[in-house]
C-alpha cells in the first residue's frame, strides 16, 4: 500500500501559501467592510487573533525555513483578472466574491509578502487547480510534493489538497500554519481532509527540513 507519509525531497518540493491576503487576513479587509467594529471582533475576532497568535508567525518560520534551503515558495491570492469580477466563476459570483484586479486587497498581507522571484497565482475560484495554470507551473518547477498552508482550512486549503492529490502531488498540509474561522471548523476540516494528505506540526516539519537539508547539502 502506497502511503501519503512521504518526508520532504528537497530537490521536488514547493511551499503553498494559500490567499493570505488583504482581503481576508486583514482586519480592514473588504470580506468585512461591511461590518461594524463591535460586530467584526464578535464574528471574528478569535479567528484574526489566531492569526496574530500563531498562524501568521509558523507561516513565516515556514517561509525562512523553504527558502533558506532554496525551496520554491508560491502563494494564491483570490483576485479578479477585471476590475468588475466579469471573469469569476459563478460561486464567487454567487458569494459576491470579488477583489478587483490590482487592488491592495489583492495582495499578500505585508507580513508574509512574496519576495521579488516568487510566484502569486490570482485565482477566482476555491480551487487554484481549477481557475489558474498551476499544475503546469509546478510540472515545469519539477514539483511532486506540496507543502499547503494559510486559509480557509475548510474551503480553499481542502480544495487545494484535494485537487493536488488526485493529480497525483504528495500533499503535506502543516495545521497549524492553517486558519478558518472558528476552532470547531478547522479541527473539523483536518479530520475530513486527513486521508487526503499528510498532517504534520509546523515545529515538526522545520526539523524535517533541517535534517533534509544536510543530506542534499
Amino acid at each position: 500500500m502506497i502511503s501519503r507519509d512521504v518526508p520532504l525531497h528537497i530537490p521536488e518540493s514547493a511551499l503553498l501559501v494559500i490567499d493570505m491576503q488583504n482581503y481576508t487576513a486583514s482586519e480592514t479587509g473588504g470580506a468585512y467592510s461591511s461590518l461594524s467594529e463591535a460586530d467584526r471582533a464578535d464574528r471574528f475576532g478569535w479567528f484574526f487573533r489566531e492569526l496574530d497568535r500563531q498562524v501568521i508567525p509558523n507561516i513565516q518560520q515556514l517561509q525562512t525555513g523553504f527558502r533558506n534551503a532554496g525551496i520554491e515558495v508560491l502563494f494564491t491570492t483570490i483576485e479578479s483578472l477585471t476590475r468588475d469580477g466579469r471573469d469569476r466563476g459563478l460561486d464567487y459570483k454567487t458569494l459576491g466574491y470579488n477583489v478587483p484586479k490590482g487592488s491592495w486587497d489583492g495582495r499578500v498581507i505585508d507580513a508574509l509578502a512574496p519576495d521579488d522571484d516568487e510566484i502569486v497565482l490570482p485565482k477566482s475560484s476555491s480551487s487554484v487547480f481549477i481557475s489558474t495554470n498551476i499544475d503546469y507551473v509546478l510540472r515545469s518547477l519539477g514539483v511532486r510534493q506540496l507543502v499547503v498552508c494559510g486559509m480557509e482550512t475548510d474551503d480553499c486549503v481542502e480544495s487545494a489538497i484535494r485537487d493536488a492529490a488526485d493529480l497525483g502531488y504528495h500533499v503535506t498540509q502543516v495545521t497549524d500554519a492553517c486558519a478558518t474561522y472558528s476552532a470547531e471548523r478547522h479541527a473539523a476540516a483536518l479530520d475530513t481532509i486527513s486521508g487526503h494528505c499528510r498532517q504534520i506540526l509546523t515545529r515538526d516539519l522545520l526539523s524535517e527540513l533541517e535534517a533534509s537539508v544536510g543530506t542534499w547539502a
